[in-house]
């Protein structure tokens, strides 16, 4: 199987550590669940100890950097998923369905399975206020093109809670917002390599120069002055899980 991460995840299980403060409201979520598919389930990130976990991951890369744990992982597909129908109680996508191919048959493909709530950690691609798009906009209109929108849940489920995950200042999650506070982690390459829309936004360079400047400047820090101090931050990360 050839798959993304194959390619810009070979970092991936040491900068995109589960952050304890998202995988509370993930876990509050699932509830009393015992069985939980996790789909596009990469590293094994927000992982529930106390339940019976498979996961489903089509980089082999991935599956290799998974910590030994008593989860069954399964090199597969979200639009094709071996199993029967309703025979897990729970399931969750996790920051993947973005890299979905047919992102309907997915989620259809994930009703099937699932007997009881099925959630999402996505980005609302309507969300704007992320200062990191003032220096790439190419990150806007890639979302908006990549990301579904909240109502298309809404359309492909019916009525769905939807629910903000604000982003801790210091989250251990290397994903693209995750350094909201932390600017000059942008200019490392290999925090970046850890963040597909990086990979594919294209040609980033003149970005690079423009934060790397505001920083030796001081502009950045008075232009977001307003956040520098906040212990965490609303970036468009969005919880969704059916009723």
């Amino acid at each position: 199987m050839n798959a993304l991460y194959d390619t810009i995840g070979l970092n991936y299980a040491d900068l995109r550590r589960p952050d304890p403060h998202i995988a509370s409201q993930i876990e509050a979520v699932l509830g009393c669940a015992k069985t939980v598919l996790n789909i596009g389930a990469g590293s094994g990130s927000y992982e529930p100890a106390n339940k019976q976990v498979t996961a489903v991951e089509p980089s082999a890369e991935m599956i290799a950097q998974r910590p030994p744990s008593t989860t069954v992982s399964i090199q597969a597909y979200a639009e094709d998923l071996p199993f029967e129908d309703n025979a897990f109680d729970a399931s969750m996508a996790v920051l993947t369905i973005h890299h979905w191919s047919d992102q309907t048959k997915g989620v259809m493909e994930m009703r099937r399975v699932t007997k009881g709530k099925m959630i999402f950690l996505t980005y609302d691609p309507g969300f704007r206020g992320f200062w990191l798009a003032d220096y790439f906009p190419a990150l806007v209109s890639l979302d908006e093109g990549q990301m579904p929108a909240m109502a298309q849940f809404q359309r492909w489920l019916g009525s769905v809670n939807i629910a903000t995950v604000p982003i801790p200042h210091n989250c251990t999650d290397g994903f693209l917002a995750a350094y909201w506070r932390r600017p000059a982690a942008y200019l490392d390459k290999r925090v970046r390599a850890a963040m597909s829309s990086f990979w594919k936004i294209g040609d980033i360079s003149a970005g690079i120069e423009r934060l790397k400047s505001d920083l030796e400047t001081g502009v950045w820090e008075r232009r977001y002055a307003d956040i520098i101090n906040l212990d965490q931050l609303d970036c468009g990360y969005r919880l969704v899980a059916t009723e």
